[in-house]
C-alpha cells in the first residue's frame, strides 16, 4: 500500500490522533543519499514526523523547517515539510558508522547525539516566522518531538515513530503516530491513551502489519469510538530545477561566473534536499551572464 496520512479524532473526540505510513518516502530518501542504515533511520524518523506536522499547516502557502543537532557523529538533520503532504531533507552524515544496541538493533540516539536542539521554524505567510526550541531528550527522535510539542506549544503529546532496515539496507517499513490531548481531555482519557500505548507494536512493525491495509483500519482497531477526519497522500518531493539553480548562480559575481567559463568550462550544482545534481555548459553560463546584464 502506498504512502499515506490519517487524521481522527478519538475519546469522544477530545483526542485527536494523526498516523502516517512513510516507507516509499523514507526509501527514496535512503536511495536520493545512499543513506547508512543509521543515518536512514534517524533521516527517516524526522521526515515521518514532519510530514505530520505539515499536515497541520493550515494552507499550501505555508511551510515549517525542522533542524535537529545534537553533536553527533551524524551532523545536523534538516527537513522541510508542507501543507501538501510533501518533505524533503538530508543529514549532514549520510554515512554515519552504524551503532547498535542489543539484538542488532540500531541506535540512533548514540548517532544523533543528545547535547543540543530541535528547533522548529514554521513560515505561516506572516511578516515574521514562528520559531521554537527544545532541549534534545535522547536523540531517538520521538521522545525529542513529544517534549517540543509539550514545551514549546504547550500540548500533551505522544509521539510514536520508528524505521525498519533490512539486511540489505532498503526500507521494509517506516511510519509515525503522533496523538495530541485537546483541552477537554480527561484524565481518564490520558489513561487510555498511555495503556494503548504501553501495548503498543513498534511503530514499524504495525506499518508491516497493515502494509496491504488502509490507515484508517488500524485507527478504528486501535479505538473503538474513532471518527475518522481525512485521508491523504505524502511523499519526498522537492521543489528545485534547474531554473532555481540558475537564478543561485546569477548572484555571484560576474568575474565568478566567468572564471567558470573559462577554467572549469561549465559547472554543476546539486541540491543539498534531494541530491539532484544540475549540470551548466559554458552556453548556460554565458546565457546567465547576458540575462543578467541587458
Amino acid at each position: 500500500m502506498k504512502d499515506q496520512l490519517c487524521r481522527a479524532l478519538v475519546c469522544q473526540d477530545r483526542v485527536r490522533l494523526y498516523i502516517v505510513r512513510t516507507t516509499d518516502m523514507v526509501q527514496e530518501a535512503r536511495d536520493r543519499f545512499d543513506l547508512h542504515p543509521c543515518a536512514c533511520a534517524a533521516l527517516g524518523r524526522t521526515l515521518s514526523v514532519g510530514s505530520i506536522m505539515g499536515s497541520m499547516l493550515k494552507s499550501d502557502e505555508e511551510m515549517l523547517s525542522i533542524t535537529i543537532n545534537g553533536h553527533g557523529p551524524i551532523g545536523s538533520i534538516i527537513v522541510d515539510a508542507y501543507h501538501d503532504g510533501t518533505v524533503r531533507g538530508f543529514c549532514s552524515n549520510p554515512h554515519v558508522e552504524d551503532v547498535f544496541l542489543d539484538k542488532g538493533k540500531l541506535n540512533v540516539g548514540a548517532v544523533v547525539g543528545k547535547d543540543g536542539t530541535l528547533t522548529v521554524t514554521k513560515d505561516l505567510n506572516m511578516e515574521e516566522n514562528f520559531s521554537g526550541t527544545v532541549e534534545l531528550v535522547s536523540g531517538e527522535i520521538g521522545e525529542d518531538f513529544a517534549y517540543y510539542f509539550t514545551l514549546s506549544e504547550q500540548i500533551p503529546t505522544a509521539v510514536s515513530v520508528g524505521v525498519l532496515i533490512g539486511k540489505d539496507g532498503n526500507v521494509q517499513s517506516a511510519g509515525a503516530m503522533i496523538i495530541q490531548m485537546l483541552p477537554d481531555a480527561t484524565e481518564e482519557d490520558i489513561l487510555i491513551c498511555e495503556h494503548l500505548l504501553q501495548g503498543l507494536k513498534p511503530m514499524s512493525t504495525l506499518m508491516l502489519d497493515y502494509d496491504d491495509m488502509e490507515l484508517k483500519d488500524l485507527v478504528n482497531d486501535m479505538f473503538e469510538d474513532a471518527k475518522i477526519l481525512d485521508t491523504s497522500d505524502v511523499r519526498y518531493s522537492c521543489p528545485c530545477s534547474k531554473e532555481r539553480m540558475a537564478n543561485a548562480i546569477s548572484t555571484l559575481k560576474d568575474e565568478e561566473i566567468q572564471d567558470m567559463i573559462d577554467k572549469d568550462h561549465g559547472c554543476h550544482v546539486t541540491c543539498n534536499f534531494c541530491n539532484e545534481r544540475y549540470d551548466f555548459s559554458e552556453e548556460d553560463l554565458r546565457n546567465i551572464l547576458e540575462s543578467r546584464n541587458v
